[in-house]
């Protein structure tokens, strides 16, 4: 089984090491000490050796940072995390603070209003993040300054770096070359004047050069950094142990992760730096060399959101086969006497189906199996310690996904255990209302994600209610399940493309009783021409997740003719799809579950 279920942390470990942090900042004369939840690459999920967050503070959630301070320490976590971290931390000693409402100038200029020097590893954090930061702090006699990193210096068990393997992704499933791909990011370089782009996050790096990797669970990267220059070529520092079964390539020089840094002050020309992606540290080495810097995106982050035609195929095939395995699981589900699991059951059962396929190189993130008030913890992870029973009564709330080699999937569905409250269905069957209309939408080209967001939360909103994440983030292509620069939210203004892959992933939670949400994912498409349209370039969503929606917990009278429509047409197509890729008995189950209303 690729998904362990042991506790990471425990709350009672933070106080002592907060003590210790707490000496190493009164040594270095620091009044305080961030701590991120990122690694020099900026990456959402971390190796060991880079858990720093949660090694101090016991919060194992995917985003947030903590601030210490000689008489106390904030985490500020998202609206995902706000019940996770109460259980993960703690309160003796650890405060949690709602981010990003309350920014972290904010929050110390009440802590230190007679000033002081905030220490930070530049490695760990951006040049964006660091200029936003030190913005706000102007006026104050609070300084943020760079310096060695103090989890390091007392972190006595710290893990050795990951040394995964890495392999070639063939040209049958990246749909184009390493070398094409290389000669339009030089074209991109030249036509701005830069000389070269310097490239930090792992899975522009595995794109760019059709590698995959294994040092992050989950993700299908390696880690490194690289060099793009404007002819072409490739400075890769990486571990050699890595990538002894990669061929050579004359335009791809390789060096060790140790030479990065000097390799950085033999730059000449302007050098492209992604402000948003990039370690301060790179910045800081450039200006020492008196080095130009061209602030600008990394420049594979959109042509590796837009995913060619084989990568779509790929998704396609790769949802097709993860539908099937998700209708076993669910079909088997249906078939278990209400109140005879847990929520590890449930969990350990999927990726049996999952593993069944043959073709699952790993999950694509933790399964998120949450009963009753669980589902209601946003990105609850069960562990031993939490592992709860399926009730009789209750909904089940399953977040799962596969990395199979040709594509990476993620679904939600949520189900009714027994006969539940009129009050979850009337929730539930909003969340699929807002399912419904980002599946359904038509746009015109230059729309981002945050002009689509309210779509999907529209019908909750008309209730009273709502959600506190985003509707949909970018995945990748056997790469990472959170992808950039897309999103569908409220905060983002980055135009829909043709080929970006997102999910539509709306939900209700109610703290302490239930969490609902349905996840399909869905990619831009050119819309179909209709009858009548204006002459004007219109996009659209093909839905690539096809998994019944628990017909249980719909009710038919709060849903218009067209969602009827849409809804029945889409079970209609799941139907069709999967029939014949599963079992005899899952097949029965499909053909009652995807019954028209």
């Amino acid at each position: 089984m690729f998904q362990s279920y042991t506790a990471q942390t425990s709350p009672d470990q933070g106080p002592p090491r907060l003590k210790a942090l707490r000496v190493a900042m009164n040594e270095a004369g620091l009044a305080g000490f961030l701590v991120p939840r990122a690694d020099a690459h900026q990456g959402e999920y971390v190796a060991p050796c880079d858990d720093r967050l949660a090694w101090l503070t016991g919060f194992t959630g995917s985003a947030g940072f903590a601030c210490a301070l000689p008489d106390r320490a904030g985490v500020f976590i998202d609206g995902r995390y706000r019940e996770q971290v109460k259980a993960q931390v703690a309160l003796s000693d650890f405060t949690p603070v709602h981010w990003p409402e309350t920014q972290l100038a904010e929050w110390l200029k009440t802590a230190l209003p007679n000033g002081g020097l905030v220490g930070f590893d530049p490695w760990l954090h951006t040049a964006g993040e660091i200029e936003k930061h030190r913005k706000a702090l102007q006026g104050t006699q609070i300084t943020l300054q760079a310096c060695g990193n103090l989890i390091d210096q007392i972190w006595q068990d710290r893990p050795a770096p990951p040394m995964g393997k890495v392999i070639a992704q063939p040209i049958e499933l990246s749909g184009q070359k390493s070398g094409d791909k290389r000669l339009k990011i030089a074209d991109i370089l030249t036509k701005a004047g830069q000389s070269a782009a310097v490239l930090t996050l792992p899975d522009s790096i595995c794109w760019l050069l059709n590698i995959r990797g294994s040092d992050i669970p989950r993700n299908p990267i390696a880690h490194g950094f690289a060099v793009i220059h404007a002819d072409a070529t490739v400075d890769l520092f990486m571990e050699p142990e890595k990538t002894a079964d990669l061929g050579p390539d004359p335009a791809i020089r390789q060096h060790k992760p140790a030479d990065f840094r000097i390799a950085l002050g033999t730059l000449k020309g302007t050098v492209r730096v992604d402000k948003a992606t990039a370690p301060l540290a790179i910045s800081q080495i450039l200006e020492t060399h008196d080095t130009a810097i061209a602030y600008a995106d990394d420049p594979c982050i959109l042509p590796k959101a837009c995913k060619n035609p084989v990568e779509i195929q790929g998704a396609r095939d790769a949802h097709l086969r993860d539908g099937a395995a998700m209708v076993e699981f669910l079909a088997w589900l249906d078939a278990e006497p209400a109140g005879t699991l847990t929520e590890i059951d449930v969990a350990q059962k999927l990726e049996g189906f999952r593993a069944a396929t043959g073709q699952l190189r790993d999950i694509s993130f933790d399964t998120i199996s949450g009963a009753g008030p669980n589902g209601a913890i946003v990105h609850y992870r069960v562990t031993q310690d939490t592992n709860a029973p399926v009730a009789d009564g209750q909904l089940l709330l399953v977040d799962s996904g596969g990395q199979y080699q040709d594509g990476t999937t993620d679904i939600t569905r949520t189900m009714a255990i027994g006969e539940v409250g009129e009050v979850e269905k009337q929730c539930f069957t909003r969340v699929l209302q807002g399912v419904i209309a980002i599946s359904r939408a038509r746009f015109p080209k230059g729309v981002a994600g945050a002009h689509l967001d309210a779509l999907a939360r529209a019908p909750l909103w008309m209730a009273g209610q709502d959600f506190d994440h985003g509707t949909g983030h970018g995945v990748g292509s056997y790469l990472c399940v959170h992808e950039g620069p897309q999103r569908l939210s409220r905060l983002s203004d980055v135009p829909l493309k043709e080929g970006m892959i997102l999910s539509n992933e709306p939900g209700y939670y109610r703290p302490g009783a239930f969490g609902i949400r349905i996840e399909n994912l869905i990619v831009v498409q050119k819309a179909p021409a209709l009858t009548g349209q204006d002459d004007r370039n219109m996009l659209s969503f093909e839905t690539l997740t096809y998994v019944p929606v628990d017909r249980q917990l719909i009710l038919p009278e709060m849903l218009s003719a067209d969602e009827i429509t849409w809804l029945n047409g889409y079970h209609a197509k799941c139907a069709e799809l999967l029939h014949s890729h599963v079992s005899a008995q899952a097949a029965e189950w499909l053909a009652e579950a995807t019954r028209p209303l």
